[in-house]
């Protein structure tokens, strides 16, 4: 027994030591299996990192030697930020182009790059010396306006057209996607047509369909004197204003948000019945960003118009359908005003953000309809969820012009002389009766 005790009390400090030395083996096995693994990602996430850099090297090559055709290149949000300059002061700017002249070529020449959208232009489909710049129609930040003509020929059956001429310092896939986004909305008579272009060289060319009044801001500027005389210049008004909407509700069911609406980008061909949307440089296709309801951006260099901007933009850095629905209400007060520069009593940036931030509006244009009030003040609406759709602003308008021609002008002097000659025949028929009675007895 005693033996038997000594055995068992030598073995057991040799099996606890066992296990100790056990776990630590494990212990080692598990840190090695860990840092093998580690090391296998970090090396594959290289490898991966360099084989694309390589396809990429090749590709370029590959452009570059065969000028094999351009791929297709997802759109990149891009954010507006707050910039401290008046939007309306484009309208002074200097245009580099002379006037009368044709067009000049540029020694800059555009690298290749990969497309907005297939086979968006093989080749320029018309030399730029062949244009002839007749009238400036508007001058913008990125781009000036004018109405040319061709020196020799015409553009797709064209004589007379509206060309967009892009200012320097305009980047190659910034006008690949105003070009892209005209394309996707052909065929609309509210919005201004896309005929062609030339985005090889420098300065970029678009050519559109011609505008025989320029803005509609120049337009109301101009004609303000007869327009104020004019007995119907509110039925007027809401039929321009019902076009702008048919346009707008045409980009939301494309999926595209304007991003740029004022009264300076609608063209004017015959008032009120055949107005434009144009102006396309800051328009965003949703269907190519990660979010289809929203415009969340990333580049602060880009200049926006702050007075036709909503607050929510300000406040959260988010635009959607409901900010160009703010703006159009900011179209309408233009047009109430003729074109007069929104919140026209504040000078500053700044103070003009501040004072859309804390809830102020612009104040009721003198002589607008209720009606048309009614709209505009809907579409400054708080949070912008409560805001209306296009199609419910169209069928607002819709209804207005509908009772405009229901509406009767009883005083009319027309009418008045019509009902007067009716009554004078009226009268001499009853006497001729009368006489013929008479005789007859």
């Amino acid at each position: 027994m005693t033996v038997k005790g000594n055995m068992m009390n030598n073995t057991n400090p040799s099996m606890c030591s066992g296990e100790p030395s056990q776990m630590l083996i494990v212990y080692i096995l598990a840190g090695v299996l860990v840092f093998l693994t580690l090391l296998f990602i970090i090396l594959g996430v290289m490898f991966r990192k360099t084989y694309r850099s390589l396809t990429h090297t090749v590709w370029l090559q590959q452009q570059s030697k065969l000028l094999l055709p351009r791929s297709e290149l997802p759109v990149t949000p891009v954010r507006p930020a707050v910039v401290m300059e008046e939007e309306q002061k484009e309208e002074g700017e200097e245009v580099e182009v002379p006037v009368q002249t044709p067009l000049q070529h540029s020694s800059t020449v555009r690298p290749p790059s990969r497309k907005l959208w297939k086979n968006l232009q093989q080749g320029p489909r018309f030399a730029k010396s062949d244009l002839n710049l007749l009238q400036l129609i508007k001058a913008g930040k990125e781009g000036v306006f004018y109405k040319a003509r061709m020196i020799r020929g015409t553009c797709k059956g064209h004589n007379m057209f509206t060309c967009k001429i892009s200012k320097q310092g305009v980047r190659p896939k910034h006008v690949d996607t105003e070009v892209s986004i005209m394309r996707k909305l052909v065929h609309h008579k509210n919005i201004l047509q896309l005929l062609d272009w030339n985005t090889t060289e420098e300065p970029y060319v678009l050519i559109m369909e011609y505008v025989s009044h320029g803005t509609l801001r120049t337009f109301l500027q101009t004609n303000r004197l007869q327009l104020s005389a004019d007995p119907e210049l509110q039925s007027l008004l809401t039929i321009a204003s019902y076009h702008i909407a048919l346009a707008l509700q045409h980009l939301r069911s494309k999926m595209i948000v304007h991003c740029d609406l004022a009264l300076r980008n609608v063209m004017v061909n015959k008032f009120p019945w055949e107005v434009k949307l144009a102006e396309f440089g800051l328009a965003r296709d949703l269907t190519r960003m990660t979010s289809r309801h929203s415009s969340r951006w990333r580049n602060p260099r880009q200049r926006v118009p702050l007075r036709w901007y909503p607050p929510e933009y300000f406040k959260n850095n988010y635009y959607s359908f409901k900010g160009d629905v703010w703006a159009f209400g900011i179209v309408l007060w233009e047009m109430q005003t003729f074109g007069t520069l929104p919140y026209p009593n504040l000078e500053t940036s700044e103070s003009v953000v501040y004072h859309i931030c804390i809830g102020h509006k612009n104040t009721n244009p003198e002589g607008c309809r209720p009606e048309i009030l009614h709209i505009m003040r809907d579409c400054w609406l708080e949070p912008y969820n409560l805001r209306p759709s296009f199609t419910d602003i169209v069928h607002m308008l819709e209804n207005i012009m509908e009772n405009d021609a229901d509406y009767v002008d009883v005083e009319s002097p027309r009418l008045m002389m019509k009902e007067e000659a009716e009554y004078h025949e009226a009268k001499s028929l009853q006497a001729a009766s009368v006489t013929l009675e008479d005789t007859t007895v």
